[in-house]
């Protein structure tokens, strides 16, 4: 690993301790180097906040070091007055004389504009510095932008022969059958902290009248969605509590209400692309996709997924409701005492 390697290493861990607390913003880190001495660093900490680079220049100490120093910075620095002032700007102005950034901000107000605007003030940059790490830590963002959709999770428990719950097809269906264990629902809660939305259909909202909240984690609370094409799911559902953003798809004009918003998709169409372009208009930039078999193996099929997270419990039903069919090889996987979670990424 070369000194920029390592240098770039560390803005990315810096970068992620923000994970979940920057969106709809990439996660950034920075670090200032003079004399392969690290005097400065920082990241961006929350979305509205001082960026990466602004927080690195002022934890430098003596301030007459930075004209001698380079600055490492992940994601390209920002040329545009949004919430805060353009990060090229301070850079030019406190005389810093070599960048080096990891990869280029897609982001249609940035894109090429910070790397342009320091080498017309004569610093010199050098991209693509461990260029796909720096890629894949924000690859929710670049998703966002690129394809003008959110970055789509799947997630479900399975059992060892492969079905996602008994048969509860009958009348009285009874509660839902616990497949992995406790660490892997504390995992499951973490994971809902680092996204913006989560997606239930109407079966699993009525079968298993789930929270959809973050409970064993600290965090911030996504938003919940449900399918509810008929508008037939009771109001007693603890989605409907009003404690936490909600919304409900559905076919008919509907009054929303603090914090229940009832949004009118056509469902003689395909709802997938309705969901993604109102989650795009909404900014919201992650989606994890739960529930049934049904919903699950839409967003496969259709080629609508970016990670799924598949946990393995060790138990055995013999039949049941199937689990959905993925037809990739995982990336990833981890024992979590008695649960396999196995990690695919398209």
């Amino acid at each position: 690993m070369t000194q920029a390697e390592k240098y770039m290493k560390r803005c990315i861990e810096l970068a992620l301790l923000a994970k979940g607390e920057v969106a709809p913003n990439p996660m950034v880190g920075a670090i200032v180097v003079h004399n392969d001495r690290i005097i400065g660093e920082g990241y961006h900490r929350q979305c509205g906040g001082p960026h990466a680079e602004v927080h690195a220049i002022a934890a430098v100490k003596d301030r007459s070091l930075l004209k001698e120093s380079t600055i490492y910075v992940s994601l390209e620095p920002c040329a545009h007055y949004g919430k805060t002032p353009p990060c090229s700007d301070l850079i030019i102005e406190s005389g810093i004389p070599r960048v080096v950034v990891g990869s280029v901000d897609p982001f249609a107000e940035v894109a090429g504009k910070g790397i342009d605007k320091m080498v017309r003030a004569g610093i010199q940059v050098e991209v693509g510095v461990l260029k796909e790490a720096c890629l894949e830590l924000n690859r929710r963002f670049f998703t966002f932008h690129q394809q003008q959709r959110p970055y789509v999770f799947l997630k479900w428990a399975q059992t060892l022969d492969g079905f996602l719950d008994i048969d509860r097809s009958h009348p009285e269906f009874g509660q839902p059958t616990w497949i992995s264990n406790e660490l892997a629902r504390r995992i499951v809660h973490k994971q809902r902290t680092e996204v913006d939305a989560i997606l239930i259909g109407t079966n699993t909202a009525w079968k298993d009248n789930p929270s959809l909240t973050v409970r064993e984690w600290e965090g911030k609370q996504p938003v919940r969605m449900v399918l509810d094409r008929r508008n037939q799911l009771p109001a007693d559902l603890f989605l409907k509590d009003k404690t936490v953003r909600t919304v409900v798809f559905t076919r008919e004009e509907l009054q929303s209400v603090e914090n229940l918003e009832f949004v009118k998709l056509d469902f003689s169409r395909n709802i997938i692309p309705q969901i993604m372009n109102w989650m795009y208009g909404q900014n919201l930039q992650s989606l994890v996709v739960e529930g049934g078999r049904q919903l699950l193996q839409s967003f496969i099929d259709q080629k609508m997924w970016d990670e799924a997270h598949i946990y393995i419990g060790h138990s055995w039903f013999g039949n049941g409701v199937p689990a959905p069919k993925l037809n990739a090889l995982p990336q990833k996987g981890e024992l979590l005492h008695d649960t396999q979670l196995q990690v695919f990424i398209r």
